[in-house]
């Protein structure tokens, strides 16, 4: 995909370029432990009738993966990363650019050289992620279905080998577009929260690490660094109960489907498992996101000094 300069030369095409290579290199950083999260997070399959023992207690984070990288070599790993990986960068692009609309238009009432109040990056933060949710929630239903097919959940004939288009069509062709949806809706109750508070944290991080960057910029690497993954671990740490729900409903499949919706999910998953099973993968998904939130804000920020640097450079070429 090419970008003219006409395009690059305004605020929302750099931030939108920008944010499609935040989201990139968060995707490439972090989607391994993202699947050690998945597997975690999922149910130990049904005993066989007439079996009657307590349920198995689930694996640590490190005995999954030794025993992935054992039966299923290091690929095994990177299984599903296509399917984020290439609507990923429009999503998250369309994430930064959607929030910087949003938080300057929420901080009118104050000079446009001062930067968005911390309430108006809160605010702006939860629309953003309710918005992003009709890109993100068919995306992540591909990715975690094909993240669980190495680990025995079977969606399509043994043998059949697939990758991200044919498992979305497979499932269209199967649940339909409610299908394909499936998950939506915690998903939005997920990410419209975990999304204020993302923005919110990374915002005040990184003022408080480099006092005066909102207004001036030039912070530095460590900063980005550590104000985005901080901002990430923040999120998560707030919707992650939300998000071992809206994993184990993407992961099911008709006509089998185990849980009825998000409530019937909730109560059986803490009736059978207790209330820990909320809590399962936490300190994968925290150690994930500090890596990919990192790497997600320092790609972001570079990505958009070098744009705003090299159009600046190149106006005045022209000028000449």
């Amino acid at each position: 995909m090419e970008f003219g300069p006409e395009f690059l030369g305004t605020s929302g095409g750099r931030e939108f370029v920008a944010g499609g290579v935040g989201g990139m290199a968060g995707v490439l950083a972090g989607h391994p432990l993202d699947t050690l999260r998945i597997r975690l997070q999922q149910p130990p399959p049904p005993l066989s009738p007439g079996i009657v023992d307590a349920p198995s207690r689930p694996p640590s984070a490190a005995r999954l993966l030794r025993g992935i990288l054992r039966a299923e070599g290091p690929s095994a790993l990177y299984r599903g990363m296509a399917a984020p990986l290439a609507s990923v960068a429009f999503q998250n692009a369309m994430v930064f650019q959607v929030y910087a609309i949003l938080s300057r238009s929420l901080g009118q009432e104050s000079s446009t050289s001062e930067p968005p109040s911390y309430a108006s990056v809160a605010v702006a933060g939860v629309g953003t992620g309710a918005l992003q949710t009709l890109i993100l929630s068919p995306v992540e239903l591909v990715k975690i279905r094909l993240q669980l097919e190495a680990a025995g959940h079977k969606h399509r004939r043994p043998g059949d080998h697939h990758g991200p288009v044919d498992m979305a069509r497979d499932i269209l062709r199967r649940e339909g577009l409610r299908g394909i949806y499936r998950g939506l809706t915690v998903t939005a109750l997920r990410d419209a929260p975990a999304h204020g508070v993302y923005f919110w944290t990374y915002e005040y991080a990184r003022e408080r690490l480099h006092p005066g960057c909102r207004r001036a910029g030039g912070q530095s690497l460590a900063t980005m660094l550590v104000s985005g993954g901080l901002a990430g671990v923040a999120s998560w740490v707030c919707c992650y109960p939300l998000d071992v729900v809206k994993s184990r409903l993407q992961a099911q499949a008709l006509p089998a489907a185990r849980y009825r919706g998000v409530v019937d999910c909730f109560r059986r998953s803490v009736r059978e498992e207790g209330l820990p099973v909320l809590w399962r993968g936490l300190g994968t998904a925290v150690a994930r996101a500090f890596v990919v939130n990192g790497a997600i804000f320092s790609a972001y920020e570079l990505a958009l000094r070098f744009l705003a640097t090299g159009n600046g450079q190149r106006m005045v070429m022209e000028e000449n």
